[in-house]
C-alpha cells in the first residue's frame, strides 16, 4: 500500500462576485480532483482557533504536529529548510525582498524576484558597509537563496516579544506604518531603511525597472522564531518518504521531522513550476520503496496573494491536470492499492489577498474502493465529515482512524 498527499497551497476561498457568487474550486471543471471526491469527501480545521492563518501552522498540522504545541514561529522551519538549526537563544527571521514604490508595499516577494537577481541583490547588500554595521551590531547572520525568501539568525538570548508584520499582508497598503515594533525594533528597522537606500537604485533594479519589472528594493524581516524540535514522523505514524515541494518552510518541516525532501530542478513555487519534475520525483521515491510520499504545491497561494483571480484559476487548473491526473495514471504501475489525500492548507482569499483560517476541503481516495466522482469543493465538502483539527487527517490517510 502507498499513501501520497498533496498540497494545494491557498486553493481554497471564499465566494466571489466575478465567479457569481462560487469559489474558485466551486467554479472550475476539475475532473481528476473530482475523482478523489468519489472517495472520502469532508472538511478539516487545519488552522486551530486562536493560531495565526498561514502555510507555518497550517502544514505543521496536516504532519500531525498540532501548532499549538510545536509551533515557535514560521522563520525556524525556514531556517531548518535551508540547512540552519537553531541553537538555544538564538532567533530566526524570514527576510523577504519586497518590492515598494512611492510608499506603498506593491509586492511581498519583490515582484517575483528570483535566480542571479534575487542573489546578487542579497550578495551586494551583505557587503555594503553600512549594513554590515548595523548586522553586526545585532549579530545578524543571513542565509541567501535564489528567490525573494532569505533567512536571518541572531543571538538573541533573553529577548523579548519581536512584533514584525507579514508583508504579504498589507499588499497595497502604507509599509512604513508596519515597521517592526518589539524586541530589537529600532534596529531591526534601521537595517530596514538602510536595504531600502542601498536596494533602490541598485543596478541590478535599475535593470529590472528598465524591462518594467519591479524593483526588489526593500528587506523586509518577519516570523521570528526560536529553536524547536519535532518527533520522528516514522516513529509516528510507522511510515516514511520524500516530501516534494518548492519552499524552504516544507523543507524545513520535513527536515525537522526526518523526511527527505529532494529538490527538483526548476520547482518555483510560482505559477511555471516544473510540475513535471515534481510528479516524477514524487514516483521515484516510491518506486524507491518509500510508501509515503508527498507533494507541494505553492502557486494559488502566490496567485491569491498577488489578487489575480485568473492566474489562481490557472494554477488550480495545472494542479489538476499536470499534477492529479499523472499520479492516478503512474500510481497503479507502482502498486494497485494506494490511498491519496488532497487539500489545501488554508484559504487564501482573493478579495483581501490574505490568509484565512476557515476549514478546508479534503478529500482521500482508496484506489480500492474508488466510488463515484462527485464535485470536489468547499460547499459539496460540507455534506461529509468536519475534522474539527487538522491533526486527524494523517492518521485517516494512513486508515488508522
Amino acid at each position: 500500500m502507498k499513501y501520497i498527499l498533496v498540497i494545494g497551497d491557498g486553493m481554497a476561498d471564499t465566494g466571489l462576485a466575478q465567479l457569481n457568487g462560487k469559489t474558485p474550486l466551486e467554479h472550475l471543471d476539475l475532473p481528476h480532483f473530482n475523482i478523489l471526491a468519489g472517495g472520502e469527501h469532508g472538511t478539516a480545521r487545519t488552522v486551530p482557533e486562536g493560531v495565526p492563518a498561514g502555510s507555518d501552522t497550517a502544514i505543521l498540522n496536516i504532519f500531525g504536529y498540532d501548532p499549538r504545541v510545536f509551533y515557535s514561529g514560521r522563520s525556524v522551519l525556514e531556517a531548518a529548510g535551508v540547512g540552519v538549526l537553531l541553537k538555544e537563544g538564538q532567533v530566526s527571521f524570514r527576510m523577504n525582498l519586497c518590492a515598494v514604490e512611492d510608499g506603498i508595499m506593491l509586492s511581498h516577494n519583490g515582484g517575483n524576484v528570483e535566480g542571479d537577481d534575487a542573489e546578487g541583490l542579497m550578495q551586494a547588500l551583505l557587503a555594503d558597509p553600512e549594513f554590515s554595521r548595523i548586522a553586526g551590531e545585532i549579530s545578524l547572520a543571513v542565509t541567501i537563496s535564489r528567490t525573494f525568501r532569505h533567512v536571518g539568525v541572531i543571538d538573541a538570548p533573553g529577548a523579548g516579544e519581536f512584533i514584525l508584520k507579514e508583508p504579504h499582508n498589507i499588499l497595497g497598503e502604507a509599509w512604513q506604518p508596519y515597521l517592526p515594533q518589539g524586541a530589537l525594533a529600532e534596529k531591526l528597522t534601521e537595517l530596514m531603511l538602510c536595504s531600502h537606500r542601498f536596494l533602490d537604485q541598485h543596478p541590478i533594479n535599475q535593470a529590472r525597472r528598465a524591462r518594467g519589472q519591479l524593483a526588489a528594493n526593500l528587506l523586509w524581516p518577519w516570523g521570528a522564531g526560536k529553536a524547536t524540535a519535532l518527533p520522528s514522523f516514522e516513529e509516528k505514524y510507522h511510515h516514511a518518504g520524500a516530501v516534494i515541494s518548492a519552499v524552504p518552510l516544507v523543507w524545513g518541516i520535513a527536515n525537522l521531522a526526518g523526511l527527505p525532501f529532494p529538490q527538483v530542478e526548476g520547482a518555483t513555487g510560482d505559477l511555471d513550476t516544473n510540475y513535471e519534475g515534481k510528479v516524477n520525483a514524487l514516483l521515484q521515491a516510491l518506486k524507491n520503496g518509500d510508501d509515503f510520499a508527498a507533494i507541494h504545491v505553492e502557486a494559488p497561494d502566490e496567485m491569491a496573494h498577488a489578487g489575480d483571480l485568473e492566474k489562481k484559476l490557472e494554477a488550480i487548473r495545472r494542479l489538476d491536470a499536470l499534477v492529479i491526473k499523472p499520479l492516478l495514471d503512474e500510481l497503479p504501475k507502482i502498486d494497485p492499492d494506494f490511498r491519496l489525500l488532497l487539500l489545501s492548507d488554508h484559504p487564501t482569499l482573493l478579495t483581501t489577498r490574505t490568509h484565512d483560517g476557515s476549514p478546508v476541503p479534503y478529500a482521500i481516495y482508496d484506489s480500492r474502493y474508488p466510488g463515484t466522482p462527485k464535485k470536489f469543493s468547499e460547499s459539496a465538502a460540507k455534506a461529509g465529515p468536519a475534522l474539527e483539527n487538522g491533526d486527524l487527517l494523517m492518521p485517516r490517510l494512513f486508515d488508522l482512524a
